[in-house]
């Protein structure tokens, strides 16, 4: 099992739309992995292994119901195979850059078994909302049950 990705990274898109993984992250990814576009308007990246365990999760819905066939077209159509360059960069196809509206300014962060890439102004308005902050997730959280283990 690869080592869950962590941290938030705030890094710019060159002219050629490239843009530099984190060391901590091209670690766990690996030179080459798997970039794909996520739920959330950012773009997902996977690293090889990470990526097989995520097809075969999608293999397990099936092929019998419109919905199963769709998930697996809309992650699988939507990917590449992308690599580092010797400079610790990856290049974001045009297609991701234009439906994401990645222009210059991301964040990256590690989120497990996957680091993501958003538009910085996506990823402030997103967790500037106020049933995000930390007083309400920790609430939310007391209230499952959820063990911190402290």
């Amino acid at each position: 099992m690869s080592r869950s990705m962590i941290g938030n990274y705030n890094h710019n898109i060159d002219a050629k739309g490239r843009v530099i993984i984190p060391a901590k992250l091209r670690d766990a990814l690996g030179r080459q992995f798997v970039m794909t576009i996520g739920f959330e308007e950012c773009i997902y990246l996977y690293s090889i292994e990470e990526w097989d365990n995520f097809t075969e999760k999608l293999r397990a819905l099936g092929n019998k119901k419109e919905l199963a066939r769709n998930i697996k077209r809309l992650f699988q159509a939507n990917a590449c195979d992308s690599e580092i360059d010797s400079q610790g960069r990856t290049l974001i196809p045009q297609s991701f850059r234009d439906e994401l509206g990645l222009d210059k300014e991301v964040v990256i962060v590690g989120n497990g078994e996957k680091a993501e890439i958003w538009s910085k102004d996506k990823w402030n308005e997103i967790f500037s909302q106020p049933e995000l902050s930390k007083e309400n997730i920790k609430k939310m959280l007391e209230e499952s049950d959820f063990d911190f283990g402290f």
